[in-house]
């Protein structure tokens, strides 16, 4: 069965009350993973994992952890990489499914950026986060879930 993961740290709190939602109503497994502690609900299908601190800490126990088929919630382009590389599905937090057609773009233009921001050169950061953003990433989960939901359904045997 899916599990979801949350790269938590840097996740936007609408996101994360959206996937705890999610989780209450499908009874999915729901892993927050940060270096620092975090609110949660109080259900037994949602946990925490505290990782030390450190660059890329979190993202290599959730790799280390996750399966194929699992969800893994990240706005991290490496993190994504590897997920897909081991049979995972990524979902970035305003709502853009990661795929291998994609990632190596994504990957390549993350390392252009950091290459200016190196040499001086102002980028700017990513736009507000606000609704549109928020109703594109519940809109990305919930054909993710339904997807999965109905892949299970398909593989079990009728009910007599």
């Amino acid at each position: 069965m899916m599990k979801l993961w949350v790269d938590a740290d840097a996740c936007p709190a609408p996101v994360k009350e959206i996937l705890f939602r999610a989780a209450a109503r499908t009874g999915l497994s729901l892993t927050l993973v940060a270096n620092h502690p975090m609110r949660r609900p109080k259900a037994s299908n949602i946990g925490f994992l505290l990782v030390a601190p450190g660059e890329d800490v979190a993202d290599g126990e959730i790799v280390k952890r996750m399966e194929p088929g699992d969800l893994i919630v990240t706005a991290d382009i490496p993190l994504a990489a590897a997920v897909i590389e081991k049979g995972g599905l990524a979902l970035d937090p305003r709502g853009h499914i990661y795929s291998t057609d994609d990632i190596r773009n994504r990957l390549s233009l993350r390392n252009f950026m950091s290459d200016l921001r190196s040499a001086g050169v102002e980028t700017g950061g990513p736009a507000a986060f606000g609704m549109t953003e928020r109703r594109q990433f519940a809109a990305a989960l919930d054909k993710i879930l339904t997807s999965a939901a109905q892949s299970k359904a398909a593989i079990l045997p009728p009910v007599e």
